[in-house]
C-alpha cells in the first residue's frame, strides 16, 4: 500500500503537494480532516486549531461540499470564515470530493482504514478525522470524535 503521506493532492493555489511536504522535520503525526463551514461540527475548527499548535502535529483541512452542500464557498471565503471565526492558520487545501467515484486518491486510501467501531469505507460525514504517523499507519476517527482526543 502507498504511504498516505506521499499521495499528491492540490493545495489552495492548484499546485501538487503531499502531507509529508506540508509537515516539517518535527512532525510525527498528521491529522487529515474533511471540513465544512456550515456544519454542526464546524465548531471543531477551534479544537483543530489548538491541536495544530502542538509539537509534532500537522493538521491539514480538506474542504468538501458533498454532505448537505455545507461547504459552498470559494477557497477565499472558506479561509476568511475560518480565520475570522476560529483563528485557523493550519493549511486548507483545494476543495475536493472525499467519497464516491470522484474521491481524491488520498481519501480513497484513507477510507480503507477502520474506525474504533470497525467501520471501513467511504467517509460518512464532515469532520471525519484521520491521524497518520510517519510510517503511514492510519487511525480513523468519526465526526463525533473531538480533536482534543486524537493525539
Amino acid at each position: 500500500m502507498t504511504n498516505p503521506l506521499d499521495i499528491e493532492f492540490l493545495n489552495m493555489n492548484g499546485e501538487a503537494t503531499t502531507l509529508r511536504h506540508l509537515g516539517d522535520d518535527t512532525t510525527s503525526s498528521w491529522v487529515v480532516v474533511n471540513v465544512a463551514s456550515a456544519c454542526g461540527f464546524t465548531r471543531q475548527y477551534a479544537g483543530l486549531q489548538t491541536l495544530s499548535t502542538q509539537d509534532g502535529v500537522t493538521v491539514v483541512g480538506f474542504p468538501c461540499n458533498q454532505y448537505g452542500a455545507q461547504e459552498p464557498g470559494t477557497h477565499e471565503e472558506i479561509c476568511s470564515f475560518t480565520e475570522s471565526k476560529f483563528n485557523v492558520n493550519f493549511p486548507l487545501m483545494a476543495k475536493i470530493d472525499v467519497k464516491g467515484d470522484e474521491a481524491a486518491p488520498l481519501f480513497q486510501t484513507l477510507s480503507t482504514s477502520s474506525d474504533a467501531s470497525g467501520y471501513t469505507g467511504d467517509v460518512r460525514w464532515n469532520f471525519a478525522k484521520f491521524v497518520i504517523d510517519a510510517a503511514g499507519n492510519v487511525a480513523r476517527f468519526t465526526s463525533r470524535d473531538e480533536p482534543e482526543d486524537l493525539v
